[in-house]
């Protein structure tokens, strides 16, 4: 759900902002040229980038004014650097904010930095990612475009607004996705008109913060994309440079947009800088087949033949399992007792294991019953987890002695391998719905 819209008073204006998140610091996210609080939640990998900021820290983002839901401004008359950040201010005296962390992006960089040099007292650290110093070329500062290339860049923007996004430049990963082509012009056609945009743009070419570098005393770390099209590696580089104690980490990628490519990357070190903790990764996900196995009254055998005869026949039994998880390139996930757990890569292997496993018990006078089930898991050291685990172990459940029953989604997936399946009907497997389920006949 896109959070709730709020105001600040900044002078005469209204500033848009809203609060994500509930973490132990404050986090201000300073956008680039131009944004939209709302709309920004409707791009899935932005969404994604801000979810991640707050999940360690309560976000505040903000649009800053001319641009987004905040009031517009004279296009003759734009803000100087100090009055947006009288806005950055206002926001977080809104929401009870002291001291806050400012990651910022691109020309949100330089008013990031201006505040931790201005407000030391009120910025916890200062985070850039993929941020210049200047935007109009010079001897001493050669990253920058020159002003006869800006201009004519900045005339075609004007021009072409909202309807030709170059991707390629600012998200050369997205290149080919024109859902997300379209998104993001629609997102800039939303977040300010054609002569805004290039007025904005004029007054970014004019901005210097080179002098201010040094005076920074909080701590800050400079991120940049080695490839970025954008703004130069170097650039980033020399301003981590100038910056007393400021860490500078390059990442791969060609991406100037922080939440396209690999976005994990870049928040895992903002995440890391900010809170001293590398955040664990997000288990991997994965199709898979389950298989799940278990020996018919098994109480009862165990009963009838004792302790010592027990163990040994289900040592007999694991061997039985193990050979044939081996031989169809099974991994074993788990045993319990007279019942296994493997995972395989096609399920094919899977059914023709368990109807091997099944044949193979039988000189021990065992049956068993198995179940196999095909679904997205995730895989975290050595675990498998999932709702696809449960629905298969439920179909194991619903199996006789002998049988191997299988779930529509397997009976589908191995079509044309020769496997003979009779159709069991629908069954109701307990928290995971409905199945319709298949008694493997011949494999």
């Amino acid at each position: 759900m896109v959070p709730r819209t709020q105001y600040a008073r900044s002078g005469d204006l209204n500033i848009a902002y809203q609060v994500v998140g509930d973490g132990a610091f404050d986090l201000l996210w300073i956008p680039g040229f131009v944004s939209n609080v709302e709309l920004i939640w409707e791009e899935p990998s932005s969404a994604r980038f801000l979810e991640r900021l707050a999940s360690f820290s309560r976000l505040v983002l903000f649009d800053k004014r001319g641009t987004g839901l905040s009031d517009r401004v004279d296009a003759q008359q734009l803000p100087t650097l100090e009055e947006r950040i009288d806005d950055a201010r206002a926001v977080l005296d809104a929401v009870g904010s002291t001291e806050a962390a400012l990651v910022s992006n691109s020309e949100g960089g330089n008013m990031a930095i201006l505040f931790a040099a201005t407000h030391p007292e009120r910025t916890r650290a200062l985070v850039t990612t993929g941020v210049f110093a200047k935007r109009s070329w010079s001897p001493d500062y050669p990253w920058a475009p020159r002003p006869d290339d800006r201009e004519r860049e900045i005339e075609e923007l004007e021009r072409t607004w909202g309807e030709n996004v170059n991707v390629d430049h600012y998200a050369p990963s997205a290149v080919g996705d024109e859902a997300f082509r379209e998104r993001l012009a629609t997102y800039f056609r939303r977040s300010a008109s054609p002569g805004a945009a290039a007025a904005l743009i004029r007054m970014n070419s004019q901005i210097d913060v080179r002098a201010v570098l040094p005076t920074i005393r909080v701590p800050t770390l400079v991120l940049h994309r080695s490839g970025d099209r954008d703004v130069q590696v170097e650039e980033g580089r020399w301003i981590a440079a100038q910056i007393p104690g400021a860490r500078f980490v390059e990442l791969p990628g060609d991406d100037h947009l922080p939440w396209v490519g690999d976005m994990d990357a870049l928040v895992d070190e903002i995440e890391e800088f900010l809170t001293g903790v590398r955040p664990v990764p997000d288990p991997e996900r994965v199709l898979t087949t389950l298989l799940f196995t278990d020996i018919v009254d098994s109480t009862r055998r165990a009963a009838e033949l004792g302790d010592r005869r027990w163990r040994e026949l289900l040592e007999e039994h694991h061997a039985v399992v193990r050979v044939n998880l081996e031989r169809f390139r099974g991994r074993e996930v788990d045993t319990a007792g007279d019942g296994f757990f493997a995972t395989f890569d096609g399920p094919g292997r899977a059914i023709r294991a368990a109807c091997s496993i099944r044949d193979g018990l039988k000189p021990l006078a065992l049956e068993i019953r198995s179940g196999v089930h095909t679904g997205e898991c995730e895989l975290a050291d050595g675990a498998v987890r999932g709702i696809a685990v449960h629905a298969a172990a439920r179909v194991a459940a619903q199996a006789g002695a002998g049988q191997v029953l299988v779930s529509s989604t397997v009976h589908d997936l191995v079509a044309g391998s020769g496997i003979r399946f009779r159709d069991l009907g629908r069954a109701d497997l307990k928290g995971v719905g409905e199945w319709q389920l298949y008694e493997v006949v011949g494999a």
